[in-house]
């Protein structure tokens, strides 16, 4: 059935924007008909079971190196999990609204060095880079194993990116983000703006992509 929808031009299509927190995401759905764009949803999908696993590398911090290794373990499996049982259920309700997700746009940061639990452990500095990357990572794993084509949008130039990929003027994205902010009311902070920013980004991409086919 989803391969049969995927090929199916007239299922309109959608995409996610996601913007990652500790412990959570910004989520906005943005679906397209006849060119224009609908918010579908707008949600906080929660990433953790425990307040610990927010911060699964300084809940270690205090233990010895093989037992602080077992608990990042184990809080960035739960994370996972989560994150994938989060985006399954976002792009059923999609398909329940009439709509096939294709793409998803997450805002990314810096990339991190390969360090070890051990490494990270040594410098506080590290374990806030790690914790912020791993929220991020089970994000971009779900999509992927969702099948979703993912987009990688810059937090740091985010609208400069999104000039180039649009071809747009930034005043007229953040005019349009705006505008569809109105339709859900809040919150519509700076997390669903810039995840409504990554979504749009997506969404082109997929068009581009279905249009070369």
């Amino acid at each position: 059935m989803k391969r049969n929808a995927r090929q199916n031009s007239n299922v309109p299509q959608a995409a996610f924007g996601l913007k990652a927190h500790s412990g959570w995401a910004a989520l906005v759905v943005l679906g397209k008909v006849d060119g224009d764009l609908q918010v579908l949803e707008r949600r906080r999908l929660e990433l953790v079971e425990q307040e610990w696993q927010k911060q699964p590398y300084h809940a270690a911090e205090e233990l010895s190196s093989a037992e602080a290794r077992v608990l990042v373990k184990s809080g960035i499996k739960v994370t996972r999990k989560t994150a994938l049982r989060e985006v399954r259920t976002a792009v059923q309700r999609a398909r329940e609204y009439g709509f096939e997700v294709r793409a998803c746009g997450l805002v990314v940061g810096t990339p991190m060095p390969n360090w070890s639990v051990d490494e990270i452990l040594t410098v506080h500095f590290r374990m806030h880079k790690a914790e912020g990357v791993l929220f991020r990572d089970v994000l971009a794993e779900a999509a992927e194993a969702c099948d979703l084509r993912l987009a990688a949008v810059p937090e740091k130039t985010l609208l400069e990116y999104a000039e180039s990929v649009l071809a747009t003027k930034a005043s007229a994205l953040l005019q349009k983000v705006g505008e569809l902010g109105k339709t859900v009311g809040a919150p519509w902070g700076k997390d669903q703006k810039d995840a409504t920013i990554a979504a749009m980004i997506a969404l082109q991409g997929t068009a581009t992509r279905m249009r070369s086919k």
